[in-house]
């Protein structure tokens, strides 16, 4: 991914964006600095009553093969049949890139805005993270996987009984060619309301 300079277009940006593989990326990750930047820009979206309803828990260095283990441990209690090899895919989960970001939907319910809308909020957090780090020259996936639903590894990763993770976002270099995938006929989805 080519970094959006102030040169650049963003309809073409936009138009040629795609998500990178996890499975496919490497290091470097981003800098303290940068990182605090994305998450910055991520949080530029639209929050109806000002809420900031989400939050982040960061994943890099040390901490994602400890996180791991701790996945790992979990599987084999949810699946005592499955064998060394499935176990070690699951400990290197948060391996896959150099810096993961959970992004956690803290919606509660509230007088005025529905728990649907503070939800589509991190939705669209998430969604901003990953197109500020391909904007700074990161490749970045938008994943959750069974640990985002899983009520042990919810625990693990420091998610409240009322929370929620919107995402997993991976941020690093592809380590292979970005592949395009088929996209909808937008034509086929739009209907004008008479």
């Amino acid at each position: 991914m080519t970094a959006l300079n102030d040169t650049s277009s963003l309809l073409s940006f936009l138009k040629s964006r795609k998500s990178a593989s996890a499975k496919a990326m490497a290091g470097p990750g981003p800098s303290k600095a940068e990182l605090d930047e994305m998450l910055a820009i991520a949080t530029r979206i639209p929050d109806h009553g000002k809420l900031a309803p989400w939050r982040f828990v960061i994943f890099e260095g040390e901490a994602r093969a400890k996180v791991g283990e701790s996945f790992k441990a979990r599987w084999a209690e949810l699946n005592p049949a499955h064998g060394a090899e499935t176990l070690n895919f699951v400990a290197r989960m948060f391996e896959r890139a150099p810096t993961i970001v959970a992004v956690v939907s803290t919606a509660s319910v509230h007088p005025k805005i529905p728990v649907w809308e503070q939800q589509l909020s991190a939705a669209a957090v998430a969604f901003n993270l990953v197109l500020a780090a391909q904007a700074m020259g990161y490749d970045a996936q938008w994943m959750t996987d069974w640990v985002a639903y899983d009520a042990g590894a919810l625990k693990i990763m420091g998610v409240a009984e009322n929370e929620k993770v919107a995402g997993l976002i991976y941020i690093g270099h592809a380590s292979a060619p970005l592949e395009d995938r088929p996209r909808p006929d937008v034509a086929g989805l739009v209907k004008y309301w008479s």
